[in-house]
Formats: C-alpha cells, structure tokens, sequence
C-alpha cells in the first residue's frame, strides 16, 4: 500500500526502535523531500494547560508526536467546523487550524476534548528515509478511519488496527511484546 497523506503506518512487532515500539502513526505530510508523521499511542502525564501560556479550563491531555522537536505542538481534530487552516489527511480528518479559535472553543466547552488531540514533537523522515524503511519490513501501510483514531482507547489503537487489517495482520496483534517470556 502506499503511503499518502492520512495514511497510518503501524511498528511491526520486531521494530526494536523504543521511540516506535507498538506505535501508530499517522502522516500528516509526504513528498518528495521527506515525511512528517504523528505517533497516536504514546500518552504523557501533562495536559495542553501545562505547556501553554493561557489558561485552557477542560483537562485536555498531551500526547508525543514523536522524538523529533518536542518543543513543538501540534493537533488533529474531526471538526470540519475548524477548518479554516487546516489541512484535510482524509475526509473527517484535519491536521492543524485556528489555534486561538481552537483555545476559545475549548474553554466555552464547544470543542469536546474527544475531539481534538495535542501532541508534543512529531515524527519525521527525511528524503528517502520511509521509502528505506518500508522496504526493510519496518512499517505497516494502513488506511485511516477517523472514528477510530478518536474513539479507540491509546492502548488498544496498534491491536485494533492489525486486527482490522484481517488475515496475516490479525496474527500479528497478538504477536507478544516479548516472545521470550512466552
């Protein structure tokens, strides 16, 4: 499958990278110069007040796009209402927007938590690098489905996901973290 934008690439269980390990993540942007991608499945402790100079009231948790720039945030939400500056990944799906429209909404409770996630840094390849990746068996090409990416518990999302998939894929979800302890 290719890789477009919208397109969730999931860590084959053996990937032994600890940045990646049980990941999914969800490409925000690929061309020809590189690939810019958000990890889903690794939640933090801090919520979107604690790395913000102004007061958000509900407690919206934060999320790790990844190892890269971590000084950086960064949303996704399935509000085609907030359009204005995003990007559409996929139907249903936006990447970025309004942040002061964003930070107004949530505080007057018209923008459910559950529908927005925040992350700190991001994932990112440079020109070539996904392609090599790939071609090593690191990654596996996924469509995303919006509901999903919302609704699934963090935990569950890589499980989901392979499951979904059906036939070989639905093996690896219950391939174990560490065969060894088998």
């Amino acid at each position: 499958m290719k890789v477009t934008r919208g397109s969730l690439l999931l860590a084959e269980p053996f990937l032994g990278d600890e940045n990646f390990e049980r990941s999914v993540v969800l490409i925000c942007e690929h061309n020809e110069q590189g690939t810019f991608g958000l990890v889903l499945t690794q939640t933090t402790e801090l919520l979107l007040d604690d790395v913000i100079e102004d007061d958000i009231y509900p407690d919206v948790p934060l999320f790790v796009g990844g190892p890269v720039e971590k000084n950086t945030l960064h949303y996704i939400h399935r509000r085609p209402d907030l359009i204005e500056g995003s990007t559409e990944l996929q139907d249903g799906l936006y990447w970025s927007g309004d942040f002061e429209q964003i930070k107004k909404l949530l505080n007057l409770g018209s923008l459910p938590a559950g529908d927005i996630r925040f992350f700190i840094g991001y994932s990112g390849w440079g020109e070539g690098q996904l392609n090599d990746e790939l071609n090593r068996d690191s990654w596996i090409v996924s469509n995303t489905r919006p509901g999903q990416l919302f609704d699934c518990p963090t935990d569950q999302l890589w499980r989901s996901t392979l499951r979904d998939m059906g036939g070989a894929y639905r093996v690896l979800s219950h391939y174990p973290t560490d065969p060894r302890l088998n």
